[in-house]
């Protein structure tokens, strides 16, 4: 008996740009960068993108899976100013070793994200009016410790925001570390998948077995630990907390998202590479642009990606 022929598979135009498309758009965008300027795709450089891209691939991260389940969290950024406030304020003020504030500094994230979750699946208030709020109300409780203050990261840990592993920065090393561990999470366990299925509709997840409160909850648990830990990334970087830690980071990490692929509806996106790629476009804007400018440029990326994609469904 003959085995059936296996089914003749077609190229598609469509499928191939809305896999592909912004991919080469960026590799072109890339290669135009590199002839421009020579020391464009120097080692040295491309350091310095990674460099300062690590606190946004911690933090957006975290907010992907929120995102995937088609829900939002806006208040990582104030997550992030409120907890390296705290770990700042043991440190400087109450003489707490390192050690110990640091660890208290990721489950204040914990704690964060443990209320944002709680009123999103508790009291089933609307996630986008829920983490508006509690942005404001986090960096506002931040501002009121730190008395809008700027306060210096002491001197035994400052180095870590530069330490390197030649010529590898170290906090490259942990964005790219989270980035792995959240991709596994994402496409190889049961939790992964019950994000998914959430996103493509909870009615339908739950006559599944997902326990779509559940699961929901922990989204937000984790986006709050990686806000905070995001938060650490960016103190130690910059060598202080000020009120300017994590303003507007939110908004940032969101377009980002949009940008990489993920879909706000949720039930489709990739960590690795689409969010990756997302974080790194941005960078790759010219740093001589003035902020009004790149701030116009990433929101008509975002815009544009979220519309391609509609489109192309």
């Amino acid at each position: 008996m003959t085995q059936p022929a296996a089914p003749h598979r077609t190229f598609s135009l469509r499928d191939f740009l809305l896999s592909y498309g912004f991919l080469i758009v960026l590799l072109v965008v890339v290669a135009i960068y590199a002839v421009l300027a020579p020391n464009f795709l120097t080692v040295a450089n491309v350091m310095s993108i990674l460099h300062s891209s690590a606190p946004l691939m911690v933090i957006a991260s975290g907010l992907a899976i929120v995102v995937m389940t088609g829900k939002l969290d806006i208040s990582v950024g104030s997550i992030a100013f409120l907890s390296a406030a705290i770990g700042i304020l043991l440190m400087t003020q109450w003489d707490v070793a390192p050690a110990l504030a640091m660890p208290v500094v990721l489950v204040t994230g914990i704690v964060l994200g443990t209320i944002n979750g709680l009123i999103v699946v508790g009291l089933r208030v609307n996630p986008l009016i829920t983490t508006l709020g509690t942005m404001i109300a986090y960096r506002g409780i931040a501002l009121q410790l730190t008395n809008s203050r700027a306060y210096s990261v002491p001197e035994t840990i400052r180095w870590l925001g530069n330490a390197t592993i030649e010529p590898v920065f170290f906090d490259i090393l942990l964005g790219l570390a989270v980035m792995v561990i959240i991709y596994l999470l994402h496409t190889r366990t049961a939790f992964g998948r019950h994000v998914m299925a959430i996103g493509n509709g909870e009615e339908v997840a739950s006559r599944l077995g997902v326990r779509v409160s559940r699961v929901t909850f922990l989204t937000f648990v984790l986006s709050g630990l990686l806000a905070s830990l995001g938060g650490i990334v960016g103190m130690l970087q910059v060598g202080a907390v000020s009120s300017y830690l994590g303003g507007g980071l939110e908004f940032t990490a969101v377009a980002v998202i949009v940008i990489g692929g993920i879909s706000l509806f949720g039930g489709s996106g990739s960590i690795l590479p689409g969010l990756l790629l997302g974080i790194l476009t941005p960078e790759i804007i010219p740093q001589r642009a003035e902020p009004s400018r790149r701030r116009s440029v990433l929101l008509s990326l975002c815009q544009r990606r979220h519309h391609f994609r509609r489109h192309v469904r």
